[in-house]
């Protein structure tokens, strides 16, 4: 792939012993986007806008960013954000395991509404009230990493389960995921419909094989998807793909023809027809419109 997208790491022993969760500053991040603001994460990272307002960029979605605005990123999801005009704020970041070794559920962090795969939005508007108790939170966070003492992490545990738990409940109220969220959560097969789409939509594009992943008809995970959703399985399949082509179309330097090869379309024409009838615009077009 040309022109690769920097992507970045936990520094899991920048205290020492290994640590799995951290609050940077925002301007202290900056210093490692000097060359290029595009970039991806390894790990989790909730990003809390305190000074400053510009474009806050997550896969395909663009936001404004202003004081008091939370955006949620989960591992390989690409992010760009104006660096000169979003003076400061917090970033919270942590890998999965420093939670999931906790709790029976191994995927807690994948269930929290704004870590979910069929999320709608990664921003959140925080209240002036929960702005400012979740900013002490954080503060608590970083004084408790600042006499951080090996292995002693349950106190960092508790605090970081809090701030999820506010941002979880605001989230939920400001009913961003819309009504299929609570559904969504009842339904197991469409949660691994979703992470198998997620996993495979490069090479996979038809209902056939999520089905027969899942151990169910074709039919039976249209209606169930299509019930929740609102759109058939293929649709969705579909909307990923698409996705995923505005992503590398954006963020690489790729051939119109090397991306349709990646995503295994049959033809380059194929693959011009399909992303026209998608979002009516051709590839071209959407890359010199949309490149940052």
């Amino acid at each position: 792939m040309k022109n690769s997208i920097p992507r970045y790491t936990f520094y899991k022993n920048k205290y020492g012993s290994e640590l799995l969760v951290d609050v940077v500053e925002l301007k202290y991040v900056k210093k490692f986007l000097a060359l290029s603001s595009v970039h991806t994460l390894t790990y989790y990272d909730i990003t809390f806008v305190t000074e400053g307002e510009g474009m806050f960029s997550i896969d395909n979605q663009t936001c404004e960013a202003v004081s008091r605005d939370v955006f949620f990123s989960r591992p390989g999801e690409i992010r760009n954000w104006d660096t000169h005009r979003i003076v400061n704020g917090y970033a919270l970041i942590f890998e999965d395991e420093f939670l999931s070794s906790l709790f029976k559920d191994s995927l807690f962090v994948q269930h929290l509404s704004f870590f979910k795969s069929g999320k709608t939005s990664s921003k959140l508007q925080l209240s002036d009230e929960l702005y400012m108790r979740i900013l002490q939170i954080l503060y608590n966070i970083k004084a408790e990493i600042d006499s951080y003492k090996q292995n002693d992490v349950h106190v960092l545990r508790a605090l970081l389960y809090e701030v999820l738990m506010l941002l979880n409940r605001a989230y939920q109220k400001a009913d961003i995921g819309g009504e299929s969220t609570s559904k969504e959560t009842n339904n197991i097969h469409i949660n691994k419909f979703i992470k198998l789409v997620d996993a495979h939509l490069k090479e996979q594009h038809s209902v056939q094989y999520y089905a027969d992943k899942l151990c169910i008809t074709p039919n039976y995970l249209n209606e169930i998807v299509t019930s929740i959703m609102g759109l058939s399985a293929k649709q969705y399949i579909q909307n990923k793909v698409m996705d995923e082509s505005k992503r590398l179309l954006a963020y690489t330097d790729s051939s119109i023809s090397d991306i349709a090869f990646e995503l295994h379309f049959s033809t380059v024409s194929y693959f011009i027809r399909c992303f026209r009838q998608h979002t009516g615009e051709t590839p071209l077009l959407y890359r010199k419109t949309h490149k940052p």
